[in-house]
């Protein structure tokens, strides 16, 4: 925390957004912040909806043994229209001794608090719950870059598939990766280090045999069996890969933004789907989709050997894809 002056301790800190992680992030930096300034700063913590106009003022104003303070509000979105305010009439005017961190969840309860406090010109710092695909391969490159290291975007979609989608355990996973590796962090990389996990579920098997990766297909595919993922939606996950490729195809040129309207589906699918397409025929869609659904049926009905009936269905679907290719 070189470089930390009283100067540059934001006055108002209002830290915006549902996600856990970000928010416990936002106020464990503000107290080491405000700590490199004086070790001996007096942080206290209150529940917003418990605080009384008084206690405030009381807390707010200049105290008589001087020293540094930081007050932690949590749940602002809960506190009282007395309270608020109190507060934004502080935050107009607010102590250079006293920095005031408002934790506020974002949504519509207490809109005009977050509101005022912005207005007040207020730093904010968004801890949003991140919405779609794009906005947690971006939290990934920027966690490892944090990090002191690097990553490639497919290296984050790598990551996400083999951790999944809890920032929590993404932070940690990203953290874990620059420390044990060069930092330089490709997707090659996190298939090495997560060799076992990356591989477990249907959508692995199925992403690499709608590009014609048999042996990645299988090696996922025997993996997933062994410890013990269901055959079931691995059939589902290979239905739902080839008719994603078969319906982004047939809906023509586009921007994978301009089609998720219209296909009612994620842009970040519809983009993969492209990825997924290239080297396919109808002809060969077609009878992946035979091949998929005659898989279906035999693990759905109880094939005496669904593990040879997923087995076969990939080399058919990469066989169909072959096809199309020649």
């Amino acid at each position: 925390m070189g470089g930390v002056t009283p100067a540059s301790l934001a006055p108002i800190l209002l830290v915006l957004g549902d996600e856990e992680l970000l928010a416990t992030r936002a106020v464990t930096e503000a107290v080491t912040k405000v700590r490199s300034v004086d070790p001996e700063v007096d942080v206290r913590e209150y529940q917003a909806s418990a605080l009384t106009v008084g206690e405030i003022a009381e807390m707010l104003s200049p105290s008589l043994f001087g020293g540094r303070r930081l007050l932690i509000l949590r749940s602002g979105q809960d506190a009282r229209k007395d309270l608020v305010a109190a507060l934004l009439a502080y935050a107009k005017n607010p102590d250079p001794e006293v920095q005031l961190l408002v934790l506020h969840l974002g949504g519509a309860k207490g809109k005009a608090f977050a509101d005022g406090l912005r207005a007040a010109g207020a730093t904010v710092v968004p801890a949003a719950k991140l919405k779609g695909h794009r906005d947690r391969v971006a939290f990934v490159r920027d966690e490892i870059r944090r990090a002191g290291g690097k990553c490639t975007d497919d290296a984050a979609e790598a990551l996400i598939a083999a951790v999944g989608n809890d920032m929590r355990e993404l932070a940690a996973a990203c953290s874990q990766l620059v420390a044990d590796t060069d930092g330089r962090i490709s997707a090659e990389t996190v298939s090495r280090y997560y060799r076992g996990r990356v591989e477990v579920t249907g959508f692995t098997v199925a992403d690499a045999t709608m590009v014609g990766d048999v042996p990645a297909a299988l090696e996922a595919l025997r993996w997933a069996l062994h410890v013990g993922v269901d055959p079931v939606p691995i059939a589902d996950a290979l239905a739902d890969g080839v008719r994603t490729v078969a319906r982004v195809a047939s809906a023509g040129r586009g921007s994978p933004y301009q089609l998720a309207s219209s296909l009612g589906m994620p842009a970040w699918k519809i983009e993969r789907a492209q990825r997924q397409g290239r080297g396919w025929t109808p002809e060969g869609l077609v009878r992946a989709m035979q091949v998929a659904a005659e898989c279906n049926a035999a693990v759905k009905g109880g094939s005496d050997d669904r593990a040879y009936a997923l087995e076969r269905a990939v080399f058919s679907v990469a066989a169909a894809r072959q096809g199309s290719t020649r």
